[in-house]
C-alpha cells in the first residue's frame, strides 16, 4: 500500500532541514522550539526512523531512552500530509518500536491525536502510578 517508502533507522539520512520545516511550521507541538534545539534533540536522540519516498524525506520519528535499557519516549512522529493514509506512520513505529532494541521496555508520549494509531502498539491512557510535571 505505501509503494517504494524506504523506511530507516539511519539518523545520519535524516535530512534536518525538513524536519525543521515541518516541526516549526506544521507540527502543534514543535513551534515553540529553536533550530538548535531540534537539531539537537535529533543529534541526541537514542534512536530515529525515518520514511523516505524516491530519496525526500516524508515521515520521521524519534525515541529518547535510557539506553533502551527500561524506558523510552517517543517523540515528533509525522507523516507529510500528502503521504498521510498510507500507512507510513504504522511502519515507522513498527520499526521504532516493535523490531528494535525497545521491543520490551517501558514507552509513553504525549500527544493530542493519533491515539488509535498508538493503542496498535500497545500505548493506553495512564494508571495511578503515573504523574507528570509540565514544562515551565
Amino acid at each position: 500500500m505505501t509503494g517504494d517508502i524506504d523506511i530507516s533507522t539511519d539518523p545520519t539520512r535524516v535530512n534536518l532541514d525538513a524536519v525543521w520545516n515541518y516541526l516549526s511550521t506544521q507540527a502543534y507541538w514543535g513551534r515553540t522550539r529553536t533550530r538548535d534545539t531540534v537539531e539537537g534533540q535529533i543529534a541526541s536522540a537514542w534512536r530515529v526512523v525515518a520514511a523516505y519516498d524516491d530519496g525526500a524525506l516524508v515521515g520521521f520519528a524519534r525515541a529518547v531512552s535510557d539506553a533502551g535499557l527500561g524506558i523510552a519516549y517517543l517523540a515528533d512522529v509525522f507523516v507529510l500530509p500528502s503521504h498521510s493514509g498510507r500507512g507510513i506512520a504504522t511502519r515507522m513505529l513498527e520499526e521504532l518500536i516493535e523490531n528494535g532494541p525497545g521491543r520490551d521496555i517501558r514507552w509513553f508520549l504525549f500527544t493530542k491525536d493519533a491515539h488509535g494509531l498508538y493503542r496498535k502498539f500497545g500505548f493506553e491512557a495512564p494508571d495511578e502510578k503515573a504523574m507528570v510535571r509540565p514544562a515551565r
